[in-house]
Formats: C-alpha cells, structure tokens, sequence
C-alpha cells in the first residue's frame, strides 16, 4: 500500500525536514511525500484506487501506536492501495474535504505546528509499519 503525505507548505531544508526524511528512508512501504503551496494548488488525486484519504485535524480522532498500525493493516488487507494523509494549513483543511475523509486523524488537542505534524506523521508511519512487520522498534507496553 502507498504512503502519501500530502502537505501544505514548504519544509525545505529544518530540523524537520531531516527529521522527515530520516523516518521516510526507513519506511519499507512505497511512501511518497507531495508538498503544495500554503494556499491554492490543486490536491492530487490518488495515484492508486481504491484510496483512503486521512485529514490530520486536532478535533479529529487520537489513536494510539498500535491503533493507527492496526487500521493500516486491515486497510491494507481489505486491498486498499493508497492512503493519503493530508497535512493542512494554517487554517485547516476546507469542510468539504473534512466531509468526505475517510478519517480525521488528531495527535491530541493542542494544536502543531505543520512542520512538527508532518514529522510526527512520519514517524507514526515508520512506527505502524514496524508494529506491523513484528519489528522490536516499538516497544508497547
């Protein structure tokens, strides 16, 4: 199943945007990451059907490590072929596009900044991957 980061914003060369990269090289799932601009750009369609779109919106839903590789997993075992995770904004993300996700996708209520989203987000990929693979990175108890 592809992994598709589509955000809002350009991380150029940040903290972050190592930190993005460091976890998107250890991701043994196809992952592609699409940056727009902070306003206009078209969204892309999926490359890949069916899809899955996730908004990450603080009001939306918190899963835990184990959760969000366990939806992944059944996403990825009903033939889901790609899953886009789209990173808003400072302004969030158009209701329209809030109405048809497949989830909202909230790393608690305190609200981030989208470079330190898109790298938790990646890192949650690289994490559920690993959960789903039976690989000692993650260490739940």
């Amino acid at each position: 199943m592809l992994l598709h980061i589509v955000a809002r914003g350009k991380i150029g060369r940040s903290p972050e945007g190592e930190l993005v990269q460091r976890y998107a090289k250890r991701i043994v799932w196809p992952t592609l990451i699409t940056e727009l601009p902070d306003e206009g750009g078209k969204m892309p369609p999926p490359r890949q059907s069916p899809a899955r779109q996730v908004l990450l919106d603080e009001r939306g839903r918190s899963l835990s490590s184990d959760e969000f590789a366990q939806l992944l997993g059944q996403w990825r075992d009903v033939g889901v072929r790609e899953a886009q995770f789209h990173i808003g904004a400072a302004d969030g993300h158009p209701t329209e596009q809030r109405d048809q996700a497949d989830l909202l996708l909230s790393f608690g209520p305190a609200t981030w900044p989208h470079l330190m989203v898109r790298a938790m987000l990646t890192e949650q990929l690289y994490r559920a991957v690993s959960i789903l693979a039976g690989h000692p990175y993650h260490r739940a108890g």
